[in-house]
């Protein structure tokens, strides 16, 4: 698994080795506030460090340990940083994905699966949501395009080569373990819990959809389990609520439940080639997978809240 220790990956790799998976984490830099070792999962999995840029270090993980089924979730997965630094964002996002790729493609005796993280923003702003997967690819702004290009990378090697890759396009991801204080929802969190009025890098209005980070891993597992299947592999599939949220109200449902409605927002309105409104159309998941969200925006709030107070108070 790449990115292992970010939020989905910190979750997903205590899921699986709660169930007997052995698992084989490539770490670039060890975050010691993440989940993965907040938890205590780094101690039960197999790290190996290396960057997604090189080659040889994604071989050696693949190869030296036997991997047979690839999740893909490392990326550098800020909009704000992909703003400052698109060739990092590049490099890391395009380059990492079609090198993981072609480690698989020449490794066909080892690697059975293979999941890549795309996104929403792989859609763009050039149609109206809710986004569909017979839409096309059409991120315009240096993350959107990284996410697009990696998606369509990953779909040619499963049309060229017959790799058993599947794609997994997600809505706003939340839950216990983000770090990245830029995001909407760990940095109005951590505001409000250090007395702080919060922080909106956008006048408040965009919508998005909003996932919470157990539904997600459901879903990651779901497509391991049937990346070989014909309806499955070489596919994307859309995974969201179906519905966006403003920004606004998903910092005014966090400043009620953590109890702190008199902090109000301060608005920049400085965010840049802001995406207005985005939310997924996820029926076909439902109807090839099975997949469903099971947690409600209420509920996967007032955990991420208690996650993070619980994490405060440490």
């Amino acid at each position: 698994m790449t990115g292992a220790s970010g939020i989905v990956g910190s979750w997903l790799t205590r899921r699986l080795v709660d169930e007997g998976a052995h698992v084989v984490a490539l770490v670039l830099d060890a975050d010691h506030r993440s989940e993965l070792f907040v938890s205590g999962t780094a101690d039960r999995v197999t790290t190996v460090n290396g960057r997604l840029e090189d080659y040889q270090d994604l071989e050696r993980a693949v190869v030296v340990h036997e991997v047979d089924s690839v999740v893909h979730l490392g990326a550098q997965s800020l909009v704000g940083a992909a703003f400052r630094a698109p060739l990092l964002t590049l490099e890391a996002n395009v380059r990492g994905t079609y090198n993981l790729l072609e480690v698989c493609r020449r490794h066909p005796d080892l690697v059975r699966r293979i999941v890549i993280a795309s996104s929403d923003k792989a859609y763009g702003d050039l149609q109206p949501p809710p986004y569909s997967e017979d839409m096309a690819a059409a991120g315009r702004h240096p993350y959107d395009l990284s996410k697009a290009c990696a998606d369509l990378i990953a779909q040619g090697y499963a049309s060229t080569y017959g790799l058993p890759v599947t794609i997994a396009r997600c809505g706003n991801i939340y839950g216990g373990g983000d770090f990245h204080w830029s995001r909407v929802v760990p940095g109005t969190i951590r505001s409000l819990l250090h007395d702080e009025r919060p922080l909106l890098r956008s006048d408040g209005s965009p919508t998005r959809d909003y996932l919470h980070v157990d539904d997600v891993v459901d879903a990651y597992l779901l497509l391991c389990d049937r990346s070989e299947q014909a309806d499955v592999r070489g596919s994307p599939f859309n995974f969201g609520a179906g519905r966006g949220y403003s920004v606004i109200e998903i910092v005014d449902r966090l400043r009620r439940l953590a109890g702190r409605e008199d902090l109000e927002p301060v608005v920049l309105g400085s965010a840049r080639s802001e995406i207005q409104s985005q939310f997924l159309d996820a029926t076909r998941a439902e109807r090839v997978l099975g997949w469903r969200p099971s947690i409600d925006l209420e509920t996967g709030l007032s955990r991420t809240v208690a996650w993070y107070s619980a994490y405060f108070s440490r």
